[in-house]
């Protein structure tokens, strides 16, 4: 069962418990940012009563049933408002997963991460920090997906995930046995290596998509990396291929002059070529 979210309750608490995220744009500017994006492609907001977790998703506001539907996973979001600090809300100040999803033709709809567009009592910080894959989120995130299904009266599934959402993505698509193409961008793939390689704290409460490498075999997959990287750059991804037989690794394409942020919704009319040639 679904419901329309509503976004004044949101706001008003969050200015009141963002006070000190001075750095950051404030939980009001966020939402409305993505709120004004959606609106102008003609999509609405939705909360999805999936558990453990309640999670937000945007669709298009005219009705449509598809054979396949994609489903793009937002990425980790403001999960941090500098190296330090974690922020009080993950709700992305630039929600990428949404612009790819606005340009994508087909039945397509957005699904993001706990915690982000929505305040609940039960949010903890490890939900966007150590904990950010760990099995009650993929359970939350596969529960939403069904229920997105169902409303489109989908038979099989293209999830694509971008950054973080690319490690939903991938854990979400070991459970299921619909999901006909997997594809990532800027994909955190193998967070173990990610985190090693940064010298942060291991996400010690997580899942890690390379490590049920052996549930993907038979998914058809694509993962796009940003030549100029420098977040979640090729090493990741490799690490995660590295996993697979030598006859059967997934596609990577480079993309140039892409970093992890840029310009990835400039490029996405010319990539979608390529989603829909290697599905």
């Amino acid at each position: 069962m679904t419901m329309r979210i509503s976004f004044r309750i949101v706001i008003t608490v969050s200015v009141l418990l963002l006070n000190a995220c001075i750095t950051a744009p404030s939980l009001e500017t966020r939402v409305a940012q993505a709120l004004t994006l959606a609106d102008q492609y003609g999509w609405q907001s939705l909360e999805l009563d999936s558990l453990p977790y309640p999670l937000h998703a945007f669709v298009p506001e005219q009705g449509f049933s598809a054979d396949t539907l994609t489903i793009y996973v937002e990425g980790d979001g403001l999960a941090w408002v500098s190296r330090r600090r974690v922020s009080t809300n993950p709700t992305p100040s630039n929600p990428i997963a949404l612009e790819l999803a606005l340009l994508d033709p087909n039945p397509s709809v957005y699904l993001a991460r706990p915690c982000q567009y929505v305040l609940h009592t039960e949010c903890d910080q490890d939900l966007w920090t150590s904990a950010r894959f760990t099995g009650a989120v993929i359970d939350s995130s596969n529960d939403a997906i069904d229920q997105l299904k169902r409303r489109f009266a989908a038979r099989r599934l293209r999830l694509i995930g971008y950054s973080g959402g690319a490690a939903i993505a991938a854990l979400v698509a070991s459970r299921r046995n619909d999901v006909m193409q997997l594809v990532t961008v800027a994909g955190n793939l193998d967070h173990q290596v990610w985190t090693e390689h940064h010298r942060v704290t291991p996400l010690y409460q997580s899942l890690n998509p390379a490590d049920h490498w052996r549930s993907l075999v038979s998914v058809r997959q694509l993962h796009f990396i940003g030549e100029h990287d420098r977040n979640i750059g090729s090493f990741v991804v490799d690490s995660y291929l590295n996993r697979f037989p030598d006859d059967q690794k997934p596609t990577v394409h480079i993309v140039r002059d892409a970093d992890h942020y840029c310009c990835w919704a400039q490029n996405w009319p010319s990539l979608l070529q390529l989603v829909y040639n290697n599905q």
